[in-house]
């Protein structure tokens, strides 16, 4: 049986194998350019991917072995030493590095996927490995697309990665959402349901995204792919596919305003 964790692990290797099959091509005027990500050229993007592989498999290995979680301290120096490397060794080390956090959680047992309890130093609890693998999955899934919208404007996230994300974040990252959301920038409540689908994005005392959605206010016409980067502060205009409007009491711009990004 295919379990939650299975699912994320594979696409963390799709979502790896595809951003470092274009790197090696990329020239330096390329890994200079803007990101999806405003404050970032494309090699920042990738720098920051790559630190966040380094620490991640610290944090993986110290749960599978049973060692103390590295501290801030500890992140800090990975975080110095990514920021001095040139555009270019910030690319490198990006596939090199991810691709060893990619490969050690595709090397836990079925058990250890199972039962494993990952402490990622930020959160009151240890939480499920695969609630930590979607985590992962929801940055790499992101800022792969911060860097390769950097080489075509018509960049998208593969649905099934994004089907996953949105069932992650109506579930166990649920306190994502929730933090990341501006309730505040709608006048009233709203319930938005995905046209075609379950997924709904609740704005009332908070943001929270659900798979039951029940009297919803308006509609999201556009695919999982725009749902998921309009969460992720990532629907802009200039990047919002064509065909793409919501239908009822808010409007796109009024659902812009309360996922800012991050």
């Amino acid at each position: 049986m295919t379990t939650l964790a299975d699912r994320t692990i594979a696409a963390l290797r799709a979502s790896h194998n595809v951003l470092a099959a274009v790197v090696p091509d990329l020239t330096d005027e390329q890994l200079r350019r803007p990101s999806g990500a405003a404050e970032w050229s494309l090699a920042q993007v990738l720098s920051h991917l790559g630190s966040g592989a380094e620490i991640g498999l610290g944090i993986l290995v110290a749960a599978r072995d049973g060692a103390p979680v590295p501290g801030q301290d500890a992140n800090q120096r990975v975080w110095d030493r990514w920021n001095a490397m040139s555009p270019r060794e910030q690319a490198t080390g990006f596939v090199e590095h991810n691709g060893r956090l990619v490969a050690a959680y595709e090397a836990l047992t079925a058990d250890q996927r199972e039962s494993l309890r990952v402490d990622v130093g930020f959160l009151p609890e240890p939480l499920p490995l695969a609630a930590v693998a979607g985590m992962r999955l929801n940055e790499s899934t992101l800022h792969s697309w911060d860097a390769r919208v950097a080489l075509d404007p018509d960049a998208a996230v593969p649905e099934d990665a994004a089907q996953l994300l949105l069932e992650y974040l109506a579930g166990d990252l649920g306190f994502m959402t929730g933090f990341t959301g501006k309730a505040d920038a709608l006048a009233k409540p709203a319930t938005v349901q995905v046209s075609g689908g379950s997924i709904g994005l609740v704005i009332a005392d908070k943001v929270s995204v659900t798979t039951a959605v029940t009297n919803p206010t308006a509609t999201f016409v556009g695919p999982l792919d725009a749902v998921l980067r309009l969460i992720g502060g990532r629907l802009s205009p200039a990047h919002t596919p064509p065909g793409v409007e919501v239908i009822g009491d808010v409007t796109l711009d009024d659902l812009r305003a309360v996922f800012p990004g991050y």
